[in-house]
């Protein structure tokens, strides 16, 4: 063998070291679906979406467990007013504050509710069925006059949703559902696992303006808005 075959060689082996690491650090611990269901005049309306929780394994991310994907729209339809809806987002209501770490736990802790004992971190993967998100668990729930205008965000109460919603509307039920993994990073689909829903951009356009529309929002519904305002929507 040559000098430089050898040298390629024990490149090519660095290579995929350093790309397996990498898939170890970065893989999902698990993901979920989030589900929300809306009771509206025109029949029960329902948004979810996948969301990927990877546990911190190295120092690249500050020691923080973090959430991938985006918050849940649901399109509640016209029923006489225009672009009703309702959006779960990732962050839940702390005092005077919002918490954006709770949403990593949001599975652990409901499927531990559910079953009546706790649920360890390594553990939830293995969880089946679906499993309801209920009290503190619930995510922080807005909704937009006009889904193109972050300045017309409202808050809106798990368990008051007609206050902005109008009457007939009320929050029917929010739940999980622990998915595959599938093979990640090519977790595309079908036999290759649930990959993370993206798309929110298309509902909520303004996510993709200059400046900080996600604090704009978050204001305009009455909820505290610092540097981390748009975690409460999307993370890649």
């Amino acid at each position: 063998m040559s000098f430089i075959s050898k040298w390629a060689g024990l490149l090519g082996l660095l290579a995929v070291l350093v790309v397996g690491d990498q898939i170890r650090i970065n893989r999902p611990g698990h993901k979920f679906r989030l589900t929300v269901e809306v009771t509206t005049p025109d029949g029960i309306k329902t948004g979810s979406g996948v969301l990927a929780v990877v546990p911190d394994r190295n120092y690249n991310r500050g020691g923080r467990t973090t959430t991938r994907g985006e918050a849940v729209f649901v399109d509640l339809g016209q029923a006489g007013a225009k672009g009703k809806n309702l959006v779960a987002l990732l962050a839940h209501r702390q005092d005077a504050k919002l918490d954006f770490d709770d949403i990593n736990y949001v599975a652990l802790r409901a499927y531990g509710a559910a079953r009546g004992n706790r649920v360890s971190f390594n553990d939830i993967h293995r969880q089946t069925g679906v499993v309801p998100v209920q009290g503190d668990l619930v995510p922080v729930l807005v909704s937009f006059g006009d889904p193109k205008d972050p300045k017309t965000a409202r808050l809106v109460a798990r368990d008051h949703a007609e206050a902005v919603l109008g009457e007939g509307y009320a929050i029917r039920g929010i739940t999980v559902e622990v998915v595959p993994n599938g093979f990640w990073p090519v977790d595309f689909g079908g036999a290759l696992g649930e990959p993370v829903t993206r798309g929110i951009d298309a509902k909520l356009p303004w996510l993709a303006a200059r400046g900080d529309p996600a604090a704009t929002a978050l204001q305009a519904a009455g909820l505290p808005a610092g540097g981390e305002a748009r975690e409460a929507f999307a993370r890649k």
